[in-house]
């Protein structure tokens, strides 16, 4: 792999490949989505229900069967809505004006990680309590947008750009970095994990659906004085 180079965000030039990084990255989840959506008990169980009911009642395997077929086309495209509408808030709110949201204080910072010319990541970091309304993490930094390219995935990248904001976070007195990522994204909890963040607590998601089918987020925290420990 080329030398990647870590550097803040410059608005004329990382704008695009930042909006593609995200849009890519979260794109990549849908798969996961719909198998997280496919094992819990509910979803199941009505799949189950109406493959015996049209199997009683039409006495054909073949009706039961496209129905069935049909339901998980249309719980894939679910999972494809929702990351969608997760990806455009995010596009129209904080990543649609980076250099205000975190390049207009000094606690604040966006980066990207360069390699051989081509921006191949991105993370940002911000106070905890700014993030989430204090979300019970006052005085704490913040992780967050972290997205590697899947091309420069465990290659160091996303190591190296969490070992940055843990470096600013020290360098700005903040004693612990803390993070939350989706239960989907089981390679970021790992990458998180190599890092030294530890998970503190599972968050539900307040809306009928996040609870029906079991979605949660996953809050993670490293005292930053534990960075020196991990390395690669």
């Amino acid at each position: 792999m080329d030398a990647v180079r870590i550097r803040k965000y410059d608005p004329e030039e990382d704008e695009e490949a930042v909006r593609e990084i995200f849009t890519m990255g979260m794109s990549e989840q849908v798969p996961s989505a719909f198998m997280h959506i496919l094992k819990q008990p509910p979803t199941q169980m009505v799949l189950m229900c109406v493959f015996c009911a049209l199997l009683t009642s039409s006495k054909s395997f073949l009706l039961p069967i496209l129905t069935v077929t049909l339901l998980l086309a249309g719980i894939r495209q679910l999972a494809c809505h929702i990351t969608k509408k997760y990806i455009d808030s995010c596009l129209e709110s904080d990543l649609g004006r980076i250099a205000d949201a975190y390049l207009a204080s000094k606690d604040t910072c966006f980066w990207v990680a360069e390699s051989d010319g081509s921006v191949v990541g991105m993370v940002a970091c911000v106070p905890a309590q700014e993030a989430n309304g204090g979300g019970g993490m006052p005085g704490c930094a913040q992780l967050k947008r972290m997205s590697v390219r899947r091309s420069h995935r465990h290659m160091g990248v996303g190591t190296a750009l969490c070992r940055t904001v843990v470096a600013f976070a020290r360098e700005r007195g903040f004693p612990s970095v803390v993070l939350r990522t989706s239960v989907l994204m089981t390679d970021a909890q790992l990458l998180y994990r190599h890092a030294g963040f530890a998970e503190t607590r599972q968050i539900p998601v307040p809306t009928f659906l996040s609870k029906v089918l079991n979605y949660h987020v996953i809050e993670y925290r490293l005292d930053v004085t534990q960075q020196d420990d991990h390395r690669d």
